[in-house]
């Protein structure tokens, strides 16, 4: 067995110790709308803080705890999707979605929910838990098309940039899987997944989100 293989199997086994705690998607989804109000009363703020190229980014006072806070509120998400996945497709579905970000444990993790009426109801959430020894985020995401946590992916943010990575599996086979935030301001964000089939030698872009926040009382904006 790969190392990607072994890697794979303990994510699993993570997720299935995770799932008999008793915390499905359904009691994620309830912290969110719980917790939506004031975490979106202090998001501006915190985005301030988290900015790309902001100070905070920067220095010793900066431990990566805080740097989903931008994420807070309310956003108007239009996708972009691979239709077929490492296949060589260039065909690319577009929808719009409304997603939901709230803090949760004191704001050492958070959790959002996902929605959309593409492809006959397409809902989904995940799940940031920040690691207080690593100082790295564990990104874990699930929809209604499985009912499961799929395997996390593993990171921080550098230079603005989120990169996350992870072992997953792709129609039985391994392969690993990348997240990436970039364009953060305090109206808007850009998301973006990856999947590699050969150790990340090379990687292939399926799905692109394009964020801009809900009532924000200045213009919204994305770049």
């Amino acid at each position: 067995m790969t190392g990607a293989e072994i890697a794979v199997v303990e994510s699993k086994r993570q997720r299935r110790r995770f799932l008999r705690a008793g915390t499905g998607a359904a009691v994620l989804a309830w912290f969110v709308r719980g917790q939506a109000v004031a975490a979106a009363a202090t998001a501006v703020y915190r985005n301030q803080l988290v900015h790309s190229g902001g100070a905070a980014m920067k220095g010793s006072e900066r431990d990566g705890s805080r740097d989903f806070d931008f994420l807070f509120g309310q956003w108007h998400i239009r996708n972009e999707r691979l239709r077929e996945r490492l296949v060589g497709c260039t065909d690319w579905e577009q929808f719009d979605a409304i997603g939901e970000c709230a803090p949760i444990l004191g704001g050492t993790g958070n959790i959002d929910s996902f929605e959309s009426d593409w492809n006959g109801d397409f809902r989904g959430m995940t799940l940031r838990l920040f690691d207080l020894q690593s100082r790295k985020w564990s990104l874990y995401w699930a929809s209604n098309r499985s009912g499961v946590l799929e395997p996390p992916v593993v990171g921080a943010f550098a230079d603005g940039i989120g990169r996350f990575e992870g072992a997953d599996e792709h129609k039985g086979k391994p392969v690993l899987a990348r997240f990436l935030w970039s364009h953060i301001t305090t109206t808007g964000a850009r998301w973006e997944q990856a999947l590699s089939a050969d150790g990340g030698g090379t990687w292939e872009t399926n799905w692109r989100m394009r964020m801009t926040r809900i009532g924000h009382p200045g213009k919204e904006q994305t770049r």
